[in-house]
């Protein structure tokens, strides 16, 4: 699912009915989770934190920033905090299947759009900054609200949205894009604030005044002595996970820690963290033991909690620290247990059918690959394809989920075909409109069955080497991952031709049909394969 954060800060804190409707137009939003409000009174600030996908969480901004406007008048405003406008800042963060890019697009389009309906001068930074002395906040946000009858006619403080006329009671608006940022503490087993900040000065970027800059990139750091833990902690900023690992940065607060005499005994989690950042931990760990990663995704987050400490202060709680899992669970069939799905599978409703089915085939076939996989790599006698086996069990995980994910999104698709079936067609109008939904909802129905067969053909690679080069013991369990395979690339193939057959556009029908044709020969010579090969070895 693709899902973007949005994190708005409104330039009212004293005022709880103004922040309770501000709060109320977002939620408004279907589609969007509404995860924090934080208010400070000194800083007549609020920020506002929710989530959802892309367009869902783009028009819970509009929302939020039209409440601002049509409730705070800047004329009125004062607090300790650097403000620019009745929204002050809006920034667009990627979680989990968006890219930097779609989200400086949401930040330029809701920029247009609060310009254009609202009247409100719109700057754009970080990553959706039109020039570069615009990415900076603080550059864009100086002289603050106060500066705006300066800024105009001076072409170098031209909004890039809108006009800064007339914009007395709203201010303006700064919408960008930046990657999520972390904030996180270190404990040490020490309460001399002295040594904390030693370590955060040796990590951070900056460094110090009087030395080279610190280790990493993407780091802003700080000692600090928390009496209610007795403790010492190295606070950090991290506003790159991705590009300095959070497990990383953790390993070398340890052994700066060591060099000083002192241990880094767990760590501490401030606000929420994205699940792909505790699932790169838990793998770092794994490599560090000399382990292969693919392991279930709860194993993932289980170890890296475990590794980095994180329950030594008060309990971690996945549900509620990790962000993703913070949103209701859109594919209710993998989270159903076995006898479940398959009583709803023998139910007399229409999905989830085959096409789950083979989704489901395909997961537990790359599932047996990832098994052998993890039972030769490390073994005696297998040292030569250690390695190999090693990178086989984390990408065959990373197949498992996603046709996991397969299952509930064929369901799905087939459902939106059986929507777009029971619109109304009393005008032409509206007959118009159901064709082209069926059509628009069978392609997509067709889309998702190809992404099956897609994703088996690499699974059918990895079974044929599980087979031939994985732990001879294990031979029958990738035997049964090709022949897995194999039913589902076939019973995929099955949902494709009846979804093509309803589609209206040939071209487009053929091009689908010839591509499952090639996939499902290929998956055939592929398990047939394997068959062969283990049966001549039980003979």
């Amino acid at each position: 699912m693709k899902l973007v954060e949005c994190v708005p800060n409104f330039s009212v804190g004293r005022d709880r009915a103004v922040i309770d409707s501000i709060a109320g137009a977002i939620s408004t939003v279907e589609g969007v989770t509404l995860l924090d409000v934080d208010t400070g009174g000194d800083t007549n600030r609020t920020v506002m934190t929710f989530i959802g996908q892309p367009e869902h969480v783009a028009a819970a901004a509009f929302q939020g920033i039209r409440r601002a406007v049509e409730l705070i008048d800047m004329r009125r405003h004062s607090g300790a905090h650097a403000r620019l406008g009745a929204c002050d800042v809006c920034p667009f963060v990627p979680v989990s299947g968006v890219s930097m890019d779609e989200c400086a697009a949401l930040a330029r389009g809701l920029g247009e759009r609060v310009a254009t309906e609202l009247n409100v001068p719109v700057y754009l930074y970080e990553e959706a900054a039109s020039r570069p002395e615009r990415r900076n906040l603080a550059d864009v946000r100086r002289g603050e609200y106060e500066s705006i009858p300066d800024r105009r006619g001076d072409p170098s403080w031209e909004p890039d949205f809108g006009s800064l006329d007339n914009c007395e009671r709203s201010g303006a608006t700064i919408i960008g894009a930046r990657e999520f940022l972390i904030a996180y503490n270190f404990n040490l087993n020490t309460r001399d604030r002295s040594i904390a900040h030693d370590i955060a000065i040796e990590i951070r970027e900056a460094g110090s005044a009087r030395r080279k800059p610190g280790t990493f990139r993407h780091v802003k750091a700080v000692g600090w002595s928390m009496p209610e833990f007795g403790c010492a902690q190295v606070s950090v900023n991290l506003t790159n996970y991705k590009e300095t690992p959070l497990a990383t940065v953790f390993d070398e607060v340890c052994r700066q820690a060591e060099l000083r005499g002192v241990r880094c005994t767990g760590s501490e989690l401030v606000g929420l963290m994205p699940l792909d950042c505790l699932l790169e931990a838990g793998r770092h760990f794994l490599h560090r033991a000399d382990k292969g990663a693919g392991v279930p995704e709860r194993e993932l987050v289980r170890l890296a909690i475990q590794s980095l400490g994180l329950s030594e202060l008060y309990p971690f709680e996945p549900h509620k620290k990790i962000i993703e899992y913070r949103i209701p669970d859109p594919r209710p069939l993998i989270g159903s247990s076995v006898s479940d799905f398959a009583d709803e599978l023998s139910s007399d409703s229409a999905a989830p059918g085959g096409g789950s089915a083979a989704a489901l085939c395909g997961a537990l076939a790359a599932a047996l690959a990832c098994m052998v996989g993890q039972l030769t790599s490390g073994k005696k006698d297998y040292e030569k394809v250690s390695k190999e086996m090693k990178q086989l069990g984390e990408r065959a995980q990373e197949l498992k989920d996603d046709l996991l994910r397969a299952i509930d999104d064929d369901s799905a698709a087939f459902n939106k075909v059986m929507e777009a079936l029971h619109l109304p067609r009393k005008t032409s109008e509206q007959a118009t409109e159901r064709a082209a939904e069926i059509q628009s909802a069978t392609r997509q129905a067709c889309e998702v069955p190809l992404r099956v067969m897609r994703t088996l053909v690499e699974v059918t690679d990895l079974a044929a080497a599980a087979a031939t080069k994985g732990n001879k013991n294990s031979l029958s369990d990738a035997g049964v991952a090709g022949l897995c395979a194999r039913a589902a690339a076939e019973g995929a193939y099955y949902n494709v031709m009846i979804n093509l057959a309803e589609i209206k556009d040939k071209a487009y029908a053929s091009k689908q049909s010839r591509e499952a044709d090639r996939i499902l020969q290929k998956a055939i010579k592929t398990t047939d394969r394997i068959s062969s090969h283990v049966r001549k070895s039980f003979a």
